[in-house]
C-alpha cells in the first residue's frame, strides 16, 4: 500500500483522537470550573453560617441587657493607686440615660466625705472634707478626653452592657458591627468590635451569654495606649435579668498624673431599682472649685 494511501487512511483515526482529546480536555475543564464553582459556593455559604452564628450569640449578649431605669445599692468601694489602698462604705445609684453617681461614707457614722457625678454633659467630683469640687466637660478633663471616655461609653460599662461608640446605645441594626469568635470550647466567646483608635473586646459566657469581661484599648501616636479592664461577677437577679454585684476595673495610662495604674473595686449589696432620688447634686457657696485637670488626683486624695 501507498504510503499517501496509509495516511489517508490514518487521517480519519487522528482527526477522531484529536476530537476525542478535544472532548476529553473539555470536559476535565468543565468539571474543574464545576468544583471550583462548588468549592466557592461553599465559602460563600460557609462565611454566610459563620456570620449569622455570631449574630446569634451577640444578639444573645444583647438579650442580657437590665430592663430597669434605675439601679441603686449600697456598697463596699476599694481603690488601689499606687502605695494608696482605701476601703469605704459606699451607694451607687444611676439612672438610664441621666447619671451614674458614686458617694463614700465614714465608716459607722455614715456622713458622706465625697460623690462622682457622672451626666451626659459633666463629671461632678465633690470632696466634702475640704469642701472643694471639680466640675468639666469629658473633654476637659485631660484622662477621660485623652482615652476616648465619655459618658454613654462608662454607662454602658457599669450596666454590664456592648457599647458602640458615639452612641447612646446599641440598637437591632448595630448588632451585626460586632464580631463573636466562636471557635473553640472555651467557656467564654470573645465578642469584639474596632472603632477608630479604639478596640473593644467582651468576654462573654458560652452558654448564657453573660459579660465577664470588658478590655476597651485606647491607641494614641500622641499619647500612646491605655487599657481599661472591667470584670463582672457575683450576678444578682434584677427583674427577669441578671446584674453583676461585683464590679473591679482597672485602668492603666501613661496619661494619668500621679499613678500609672488604678484599680477600683465596686461590691454592691441589696440591689434594688428605686427611683425616689434626686439626680442633682447642688453645692453651697462654701464650695470651692478647682480645675478639672485635678479630678484624678481629687479622687485619689478622698
Amino acid at each position: 500500500m501507498r504510503k499517501s494511501h496509509i495516511i489517508l487512511l490514518a487521517l480519519p483515526c487522528l482527526l477522531w483522537a484529536c476530537g476525542t482529546t478535544k472532548q476529553a480536555v473539555n470536559n476535565a475543564g468543565q468539571k474543574q470550573e464545576t468544583v471550583s464553582t462548588v468549592a466557592k459556593q461553599k465559602e460563600v455559604t460557609g462565611k454566610q453560617n459563620a456570620t449569622a452564628t455570631s449574630l446569634s450569640f451577640v444578639q444573645k449578649v444583647s438579650d442580657n441587657s437590665v430592663y430597669a431605669q434605675n439601679i441603686v445599692s449600697s456598697m463596699t468601694f476599694s481603690i488601689k493607686a499606687g502605695n494608696k489602698d482605701i476601703s469605704a462604705p459606699g451607694s451607687l445609684r444611676m439612672r438610664k440615660d441621666k447619671m451614674i453617681r458614686l458617694q463614700l461614707f465614714v465608716p459607722i457614722i455614715g456622713t458622706e466625705v465625697g460623690r462622682i457625678d457622672f451626666t451626659p454633659d459633666y463629671v461632678l467630683v465633690v470632696d466634702r472634707l475640704h469642701k472643694q469640687y471639680v466640675k468639666g466637660g469629658y473633654n476637659d478633663i485631660d484622662f477621660l478626653r485623652n482615652n476616648g471616655l465619655d459618658f454613654y461609653s462608662l454607662q454602658s460599662l457599669f450596666w454590664n452592657q456592648l457599647l458602640l461608640p458615639g452612641t447612646k446605645k446599641v440598637g437591632e441594626m448595630d448588632l451585626q458591627k460586632f464580631s463573636a469568635n466562636l471557635d473553640g470550647t472555651g467557656q467564654y466567646v470573645p465578642v469584639s468590635i474596632k472603632y477608630n483608635n479604639l478596640s473593644f473586646v467582651w468576654k462573654a459566657a458560652r452558654t448564657t451569654g453573660l459579660i465577664n469581661q470588658a478590655k476597651v484599648v485606647y491607641s494614641s501616636a500622641a499619647n500612646g495606649s491605655s487599657t481599661l479592664t472591667w470584670d463582672y461577677s457575683n450576678f444578682k437577679s434584677v427583674g427577669a435579668k441578671m446584674f453583676p454585684a461585683t464590679q473591679v476595673f482597672a485602668f492603666e495610662s501613661k496619661q494619668m498624673q500621679k499613678v500609672s495604674a488604678v484599680t477600683v473595686t465596686l461590691e454592691m449589696d441589696n440591689i434594688q431599682t428605686t427611683s425616689g432620688w434626686d439626680s442633682e447634686t447642688t453645692l453651697s457657696s462654701k464650695y470651692k472649685q478647682v480645675d478639672a485637670k485635678q479630678a484624678l488626683s481629687k479622687l485619689l486624695s478622698m
